[in-house]
């Protein structure tokens, strides 16, 4: 038998887009870790309330409902200090200013290597 493997680190993704949503589930599973999904911020506050084991969160700034993606990052920080997250949008261009302590920013559509090194760099650290 093979011994067990260890649990892959797990990806929170946050994005209110089924297509995109899809597309960076598969995304952050290529880069080996395990992906959970949130349709909003609301949804996405509930299972970091009922889970311990996410270490990244990957959340769209453009989202309905009672918090957008930069609302929801401020909530993370506070609440979850040690979670990273990286922010991305199709409208806006430059966060930085709004972009939560160790917050890292990317434009929609995003480059898909970049993302899965940064994705692969902040997995090392948990």
């Amino acid at each position: 038998m093979d011994p067990p493997q260890p649990p892959r680190p797990v990806v929170l993704i946050v994005e209110d887009e089924p297509l995109q949503r899809m597309m960076a589930v598969d995304l952050v599973e290529d880069a080996g870790f395990a992906a959970v999904e949130a349709r909003d911020a609301d949804e996405a506050v509930r299972i970091l309330e009922s889970r311990a084991d996410v270490c990244i969160v990957l959340t769209d700034i453009d989202m309905p409902g009672s918090m957008d993606g930069l609302m929801l990052a401020a909530a993370i920080r506070n609440r979850w200090p040690p979670i990273d997250i990286i922010l991305v949008s199709g409208h806006v261009r430059d966060c930085n200013a709004m972009l939560p302590e160790r917050g890292i920013f990317f434009s929609k559509p995003y480059n898909s290597r970049t993302l899965t090194k940064t994705l692969v760099d902040l997995g090392s650290h948990h």
